[in-house]
């Protein structure tokens, strides 16, 4: 195979030493939370034997700086290092340290004199003990809903139920174990509906929420599936009915026998109140009305 002539090469040669280039091993780290990670920034080439580094970190729109002035900066001061010249190291990384970090190389003798790349990391957060919501009792027939929510976990979990220690699939239809039920479970909500209820359905209720970080599991709970008693309803609605008609005719009776009637004073039945011994009534013109004297004995 025939070689290009030298001066062919010159050109090619002389653009790949005088650009300064960056790549990385990883441009989407995933790391588990309080744990450390290198994001990789490597030069391949350039010219300039001390160039300048930089590392941002951009996150909800806003870009703040990470390595600047040869310094860490902000919290990043006591636990973060520059790692082989150009690569930064984080260490005990938290949820708050997801984002896009950037990284930007100056090399002034370069004839292209700057590249940059980003780096995406993500921390995974395992879940916590999610919230678990079961109806203890429940009749027969009637719908009923399970809930199970955690909202720590990152990224979000996924949720699965569990009767008696068997997982349940999301939709009593696919398993014939699970004939003899009607539900439907949303794994991303972790919501578990009954639409109907049976006898079979009673038992002791878990929930289990799953990410890339690990598992966390909620206390059982029992729910009891019961028998609604129609017959000892409607007995009780009648003997209801039975007491309030007896009450109602014993008013009406102590009515009509006059158990209820007012006795009010008349001009018929009204007695003169009886004068007390030793008190004498005199009746005076000017007053026109009865005073009385004493007389005392002693």
């Amino acid at each position: 195979m025939a070689l290009p002539p030298p001066l062919l090469l010159l050109p090619l040669l002389g653009c790949r030493i005088l650009a300064v280039e960056l790549t990385s091993k990883d441009f989407k780290p995933v790391v588990q939370e309080f744990q450390s990670i290198e994001l990789s920034c490597i030069i391949t080439s350039t010219t300039t034997p001390d160039p300048r580094i930089e590392w941002k970190k951009i996150q909800h729109g806003e870009t703040s700086y990470v390595f600047f002035d040869n310094k860490m900066q902000g919290d990043f001061a006591t636990r973060a290092e520059i790692y082989g010249r150009t690569s930064l190291v984080i260490k005990n990384v938290t949820r708050m340290d997801t984002a896009t970090y950037r990284c930007e190389v100056a090399a002034p003798n370069d004839k292209k004199n700057i590249d940059e790349l980003n780096i995406e990391l993500t921390v995974l957060v395992k879940p916590v003990t999610p919230r678990c919501r079961v109806p203890k009792a429940v009749p027969v027939g009637k719908s009923a809903s399970l809930h199970c929510q955690e909202n720590e976990g990152y990224p979000a979990p996924i949720y699965s139920w569990y009767r008696n220690s068997e997982p349940l699939p999301t939709d009593s239809k696919s398993n014939a174990k699970f004939q003899n039920s009607s539900f439907i479970l949303n794994p991303e909500t972790g919501t578990l509906v009954f639409h109907t209820v049976h006898k079979g359905d009673t038992g002791r209720y878990y929930c289990i929420a799953t990410n890339d970080a690990g598992v966390a599991k909620c206390e059982e709970q029992e729910m009891e599936v019961y028998d609604l008693n129609i017959a000892g309803i409607v007995g009780g609605v009648l003997v209801v009915l039975v007491v309030l008609v007896l009450i109602t005719l014993g008013i009406c009776c102590a009515y009509r026998r006059g158990y209820f009637v007012n006795n009010k004073q008349n001009g018929k039945n009204y007695k003169t109140p009886a004068k007390p011994e030793g008190v004498n009534y005199i009746r005076t013109d000017e007053e026109g009305d009865f005073r009385h004297k004493s007389s005392f004995v002693i």
